[in-house]
């Protein structure tokens, strides 16, 4: 066998991917769908983060709003000819392309902290269900029963309507509704890891169970995990939306793309179809791409497509 007959396979094994992430990105831009979703995720995001600068109007500040410009079509400007309304005002006078920008500011805020907590929560009492088992998992899986059984919109509503309006009560009400399914698909994989032989090499050598939890056993359940945040992250989007809409969630001072949407339902039958509509798909925009990406890190974290 010569030489080159010897180094080639060597090479092409160096140059195959190992791992899910380094899948992830290399495998990329063979899905259109996926590279669709990270551009609207990217859009999304950046549209939120630099909301103040990107935005020609706060629209939250009374002091800049002239009762006169409400309602006005998109293209249209202002009365005292200062300002093009891009995508037109609604009934407040508020630019409707800031408020949007604003409103997916909030949106994503209020997703992203309400799944980080629900991850922490579910996570450590799937974790600690799986690991102790026994009469302990029986217990916090008939709660975790329980808190899947009710619809989430409906356990949402309850929670408002004793907690009162307020972004930090969203937040609350999501992390409540959340939390059960990331305890469920913890508890799930950490059953498959926790009689391994790198759990019972922790357990000989006396680590506290926390340890055990955190440092070995978490790490290897993460995939799952990780796939159910970025769904709950949408669904998190659109129940925070669907709340603001029914007018428990976001009170009306704050930005919010369900309260948008809401305010501009009245005035669809009257041919104003801007108010909503935009804010409409401002939001499916963001839930579509989180979805879109999600789906494609659910394909490269399965198991089942390990090369």
């Amino acid at each position: 066998m010569s030489q080159a007959e010897i180094v080639k396979p060597a090479i092409a094994a160096a140059r195959k991917p190992e791992g899910p992430w380094r899948r992830f990105f290399v495998d990329f831009f063979a899905s259109k769908l996926a590279v669709v979703g990270l551009i609207l995720l990217t859009v999304t995001v950046v549209a939120a983060v630099f909301a103040p600068w990107i935005a020609p109007q706060n629209p939250f500040d009374i002091g800049t709003l002239d009762i006169m410009d409400s309602k006005l079509p998109p293209g249209s400007e202002s009365g005292d000819g200062t300002m093009r309304y891009l995508l037109g005002t609604d009934g407040q006078a508020r630019d409707l392309f800031s408020a949007i920008l604003y409103g997916l500011r909030t949106s994503l805020m209020v997703a992203g902290i309400s799944v980080f907590f629900a991850f922490a929560i579910g996570a450590t009492v799937g974790l600690i269900a799986a690991y102790f088992g026994g009469k302990l998992d029986a217990l916090l899986m008939r709660i975790v029963d329980i808190q899947l059984s009710f619809p989430a919109i409906l356990v949402a509503l309850m929670l408002l309507a004793i907690l009162g309006k307020g972004v930090d009560k969203v937040i609350i009400a999501l992390i409540v509704v959340q939390w059960a399914y990331f305890a469920r698909a913890a508890r799930g994989a950490a059953l498959v890891e926790r009689n391994k032989e790198y759990v019972e090499a922790a357990r000989c050598m006396s680590l506290c169970w926390w340890r055990i939890l955190w440092r070995h056993l978490l790490p290897n359940c993460m995939p799952p995990l990780i796939v159910i945040a970025t769904i709950d992250l949408a669904h998190a989007i659109a129940l925070e939306a669907t709340l603001s809409f029914l007018g428990v969630g976001v009170p009306v001072t704050e930005p919010s793309l369900g309260m948008l949407i809401s305010n501009g339902f009245e005035f669809l039958l009257s041919g104003r179809y801007w108010i909503s509509f935009f804010p409409g798909i401002a939001l499916a925009i963001a839930i579509i791409g989180i979805n879109l990406v999600g789906d494609h890190l659910r394909d490269v974290l399965n198991p089942r497509n390990a090369n």
